[in-house]
């Protein structure tokens, strides 16, 4: 019965700790845009709740837009109106 027991909490602890640590375990396709998670229509800059560049090692160079209901969509860092948002926000923060 000890045995069994430590073997549960050793699971359990386990489990804790992986969950934790983050992308280091998760798919990089949580992180990364694919040909096909790309959106071609310009999002309204008010919508947006967050954004973050992908990582050098995907494939694709974009930007993974977070908008206030939750819906995340990638979007081409070259797009013209991404950045227009980004010089409008760069200098909103350094206004601030």
């Amino acid at each position: 019965m000890k045995v069994f027991s430590l073997a549960m909490i050793t699971l359990l602890l386990a489990a804790l700790w992986t969950g934790s640590q983050g992308a280091s375990f998760r798919s990089p396709r949580i992180t990364c845009c694919y040909t096909n998670m790309f959106i071609k229509q310009k999002i309204h800059t008010s919508l947006i709740r967050s954004y973050q560049k992908t990582p050098s090692h995907c494939s694709h160079r974009a930007v993974r837009v977070e908008l206030l209901n939750g819906r995340k969509f990638c979007v081409d860092l070259q797009e013209r109106w991404f950045q227009q948002y980004l010089r409008q926000n760069e200098s909103t923060n350094a206004s601030t």
